[in-house]
């Protein structure tokens, strides 16, 4: 699976301020100890950039590339400042992401600039209801991609995961849904997925889990690549797949399978609860563990 670091994020204490005062060293620590900790990309997130983001995207590509040889993701909604990132990323880039909003104007920079780009499946009205809209948006996506010169293999699409803390508006069961028919709606596509946002609003030491069993959730549908905590090494380690037991007994579940405690390690037992929480078998609470 592909790994694409997020830690390297404006809203971050320590790199925002570094950003803005064009201080490299976190930043290049930080890039550093990313791709040590195994990950295949690295995303720069620098949020929308609306004053000088061209500017601010040459450097941070040009300062990371300086300590590392990782292909990045170019993550911001300023299309000038992607261009200008785009123009300096030494190997084959990911443009993170296009919305069918943003089509027109950033699709001609994936074939401009031979990189890839992540299809976000937010439509024109907002997030899709069900997986059924999801393909829509995502079949839209591909032809306009196709007829500005983009080949599905340089397409990713990334569903949108939802917190299960809102259980009202949980879309990890239609995700789900969506990675089973990709195939079948645009092959040759590939598939990612923001995991930190099925986990958003839990609490800090919780969030590992609602990350780590939606994975290996999807997983059960062949996911391609997923954007992740780089130091969550337990992650790591079953993206790469070094817990095929734990991965099989999620899958069993998934297909209905409701084995006794009693029967199961203490972690095991945490993820089956996960599992259920993520699925709405059972209400989501900061207990879930415990319950």
């Amino acid at each position: 699976m592909v790994l694409i670091g997020e830690n390297l994020n404006i809203i971050s204490k320590t790199i925002g301020p570094a950003l803005k005062e064009r201080n490299p060293k976190p930043i290049q620590e930080l890039a550093q100890a990313e791709a040590e900790a195994g990950v295949d990309y690295i995303d720069l997130n620098i949020g929308p950039a609306r004053k000088r983001g061209d500017e601010l995207m040459e450097w941070v590509v040009k300062t990371v590339q300086e300590v590392t040889d990782k292909p990045l993701s170019l993550d911001t909604t300023n299309p000038v400042a992607m261009e200008a990132g785009l123009k300096v990323c030494k190997g084959k880039a990911l443009i993170n992401s296009i919305s069918p909003s943003r089509m027109d104007e950033e699709a001609p920079l994936v074939k401009k600039y031979n990189a890839e780009m992540i299809g976000l499946l937010w439509g024109r009205e907002g997030m899709p209801r069900d997986a059924a809209e999801r393909g829509v948006i995502a079949v839209e996506l591909m032809y306009k991609a196709n007829e500005m010169g983009v080949p599905n293999e340089n397409i990713w699409f990334d569903p949108i995961a939802t917190p299960v803390v809102n259980i009202e508006s949980n879309q990890s069961k239609p995700c789900l849904e969506f990675m089973s028919m990709l195939q079948d709606i645009a092959p040759g596509c590939k598939s990612t997925v923001g995991l930190s946002n099925v986990s958003n609003g839990a609490p800090t030491h919780l969030r590992p889990y609602l990350n780590r069993a939606y994975l290996m959730m999807l997983m059960k549908y062949g996911l391609y690549s997923a954007i992740v905590d780089a130091f969550d090494s337990e992650l790591i380690s079953i993206a790469r797949g070094e817990r095929p037991e734990i991965v099989a007994l999620v899958h069993r579940v998934m297909d209905g399978d409701k084995p006794a405690f009693s029967s199961l390690t203490e972690e095991e037992v945490k993820y089956v609860k996960t599992v259920r929480v993520i699925t709405g078998e059972a209400l989501y609470s900061h207990s879930w563990l415990e319950i």
